[in-house]
């Protein structure tokens, strides 16, 4: 078996054709579908981008225990696992993250790996005495503050050097993806991870994806908005949207590329396609831009999912309605080369559907990020559980890798560190403890702002899809909670997270009946 395990970044779900999208053409996500099994509930884990991958690595929810940060030492990992039963497995990625202090120990899991420089705020290009007149009037200072302390102000010194359209990241990455097919394709038992940053912001494609979406602003370049509401003119939101669409189209087009590629060179037959993303993007709907500080709507949470199995030819063409989560991808790609999946996994192999696309699925899906409110659907009913204080005490990091996004933990909350027992995916390793403070640095408080319009809230996705109105519903609402209770406590979560987000005592007995279990 050879694997292509295509990841895009903040691929948003309703953009594709082959689920509904009608405004940006996607005709290679459609030709993809038509050889694929598209899975019509699959949803997110932990978010955002880190936590994701660690979820797809291990198999497991992790947003429960830390927030952003490295691959943890004890955790499981597909492409480690693979490596080890001789799968070769190799990695292409632009996605930055991977090479901060909080991305680290995930690309070298892989025997190989490549990384492209250059996206968003890659510290790359070096400009001692930046043109700073010069960005002033290429780029819109309401997204590009003209100062060097802003990390913004590194993508326009990298735009510096993006003439053509062979110099963008995504493009590279794909051409790097020929490279490795053209020297391997004949061999066989390797899983390729392709991951392309594209399209997450900053929005910035090559001017003929442009083309198609002409818009009425007139102004700097106006492509990467920040995390709030929003409070931009209709021209200036428009211009926005049309920056996102010329980007999905460039990356509709280079994933039709890899297809002519597997047409070309007769790989379907031997050869594993998966196309899916890290969590999906507001772009305006519910009056937001972005993710993780909001209610997790449809947009952010219910993502893409198309898998071509050769083991499974009839699956082609074919949909699913099953509850999937990104968790699943992980035994998903250990099945796919006959690996054993290690015990701690809490996901499920998807070949299960692609045999049979109406078996059974999870009960419910549980997803968030730490700190913030929890997710909660059974792909009817969706519940955004928050905590009844997110700056309350009480909440604690467990991790052996102190870092947050781009720094280490701060000297203050490393004093709060207390020796730990391990969990029970942390194969006996003690951890360390820190104080969750509600100033940390860490993802979504790491701009200064923490979880706006909070409160609980409960939405009927069938009678409601978009959205809109929030309905009252206490049994309902409270058999999600349950239903929830029952996720975090395979996962074995820490006994403070119930308190903190007000689970405690109404299912304190199904927690202590697992502990009791497991010990």
């Amino acid at each position: 078996m050879r694997t292509i395990f295509l990841l895009f970044d903040s691929l948003n779900r309703s953009a594709l054709g082959a689920y509904g999208g009608t405004a940006i053409p996607t005709p290679n996500f459609d030709r993809l579908a038509a050889r694929s099994m598209t899975f019509d509930r699959h949803y997110v884990g932990s978010l955002p981008c880190m936590p994701a991958r660690r979820d797809m690595h291990s198999g497991r929810l992790n947003f429960m225990h830390r927030s952003w940060g490295p691959l943890e030492p004890f955790d499981n990992s597909f492409a480690e696992i693979l490596k080890w039963r001789g799968t070769y497995t190799h990695m292409i990625t632009d996605h930055l993250h991977y090479f901060e202090d909080g991305g680290a120990g995930f690309h070298t899991r892989f025997n190989s790996w490549e990384y492209v420089r250059g996206q968003e705020y890659d510290p790359w290009i070096a400009r001692v005495d930046p043109k700073v007149e010069g960005v002033r009037e290429t780029f819109a200072e309401s997204h590009y503050p003209p100062t060097r302390d802003s990390k913004r102000f590194q993508h326009m010194v990298n735009c510096e050097v993006m003439r053509e359209e062979g110099d963008f990241p995504g493009p590279q990455c794909f051409g790097k993806a020929f490279e490795f097919l053209d020297r391997n394709r004949a061999a066989d038992d390797w899983l390729l991870m392709l991951e392309c940053f594209d399209p997450h912001e900053p929005f910035h494609a090559p001017d003929r994806f442009r083309e198609a979406f002409r818009t009425n602003y007139e102004g700097g370049v106006l492509d990467w908005p920040y995390y709030e509401r929003v409070a931009e003119t209709p021209d200036e939101i428009a211009e926005i949207r049309a920056n996102y669409a010329a980007l999905l189209t460039m990356c509709d087009e280079y994933l039709g590329r890899l297809l002519d590629y597997l047409d070309a060179h007769d790989m379907w037959d031997d050869t594993a396609l998966i196309v899916t993303t890290d969590h999906g993007f507001l772009l305006g709907e519910h009056d937001w831009w972005g993710k993780c500080r909001m209610p997790y709507y449809e947009e952010v949470s219910h993502i893409p999912l198309m898998i071509h199995d050769p083991r499974q030819p009839g699956a082609a063409g074919r949909r699913t309605g099953a509850l999937t989560q990104t968790t699943d991808l992980m035994p998903t790609l250990l099945g796919l080369h006959d690996a054993e999946v290690p015990v701690e996994v809490c996901a499920q192999d998807l070949d299960v559907f692609l045999a049979d696309p109406g078996a059974e699925g999870r009960e419910v899906a549980v997803f968030g990020v730490f700190g913030g409110p929890i997710g909660i659907t059974d792909g009817a009913s969706v519940l955004y559980h928050y905590p009844p204080d997110w700056t309350a005490p009480g909440l604690r990091e467990y991790t052996l890798a102190p870092h947050h996004m781009s720094a280490p933990f701060t000297e203050k909350e490393l004093a709060t560190a207390e020796l730990v027992p391990g969990f029970d995916f942390t194969r006996g390793v003690p951890l360390l403890s820190y104080a969750a403070l509600p100033d940390a640095k860490r993802v979504p408080m790491n701009d200064g702002l923490g979880f706006e319009d909070t409160g609980t809230r409960l939405y009927d996705l069938h009678r409601d899809p978009r959205q809109e109105t929030p309905i009252e519903d206490a049994r309902r609402a409270a058999d999600l909670r349950q239903a929830a209770v029952a996720v975090l406590t395979a996962h074995d979560t820490p006994n403070e997270v119930y308190d903190w987000y007000g689970l405690a005592t109404e299912y304190r007995h199904e927690r202590e009946d697992h502990h009791e279990t497991v010990t």
